[in-house]
């Protein structure tokens, strides 16, 4: 006989600290009189998505705005963490780790993208949330040779399919391949429509008339 290897435990659910750590940090940046969103997992949550929170919270906001945003953080006592990365500034609060995010999967954080952001609540209190649409974008953008899981994106895409304008999506995802498998993944289980071949339903310039189909009929 030989031994089994006894079941390694499940990661730790950090779902309510995160959420703790979000609506604090939500209220100094509210505060703050500079826009912001919240995306990332949480905002996947506050659409409303059931998923687990293990890792941290993401907010969004303008590269100009994160001197004012970080000052303020650390007058709550919110410790500020400087990666070596320019895209995003660090921070804890109660053990848990923030993300401020100036750029989504390459991309800087506009004004207008802020703008489109939802106001819902997450855990009670009330804040900005990523567009779903831009939401799905990010994520599919995200995707690469050396990160590829749809395993988590099909549940989002699922849960929030009437919510998200699925042409804004494929036009902005159209240079990326595996954003574009993905799509076609999500005809295929029937989550989105399928897209109708070219020149299906055009009219407008005679492609695909018979021979001699050209305006005038023969008596």
């Amino acid at each position: 006989m030989t031994r089994s290897e006894p079941p390694q435990p499940l990661p730790a659910d950090h779902t309510q600290a995160i959420l703790e750590a979000t609506k604090e940090v939500g209220a100094v940046l509210k505060t703050s009189g500079c826009p912001f969103a919240l995306v990332g997992s949480v905002a996947v949550y506050a659409h409303g998505i059931p998923v687990r929170l293990q890792h941290d919270t993401d907010f969004a906001l303008r590269a100009e705005d994160a001197d004012t945003v970080t000052r303020l953080l650390r007058r709550r006592g919110i410790r500020i963490v400087e990666p070596p990365e320019d895209w995003l500034v660090k921070a804890r609060s109660g053990g848990e780790e923030i993300d401020l995010i100036f750029a989504l999967a390459g991309r800087p954080v506009t004004r207008e993208l802020l703008d489109r952001a939802w106001t819902l609540p997450v855990d009670s209190v009330h804040m900005p949330v990523i567009d779903p649409t831009d939401l799905l974008v990010g994520r599919l953008a995200a995707l690469s040779e050396h990160h590829c899981d749809f395993g988590p994106l099909l549940p989002v895409a699922r849960g929030l399919r009437e919510r998200v304008d699925w042409d804004r999506v494929r036009a902005e995802t159209r240079d990326r391949p595996m954003a574009v498998a993905f799509l076609y993944l999500l005809e295929l289980l029937d989550v989105l429509p399928g897209t109708p071949p070219a020149g299906d339903g055009d009219t407008g310039d005679g492609a695909g008339d018979g021979p001699g189909d050209g305006g005038d009929d023969d008596d």
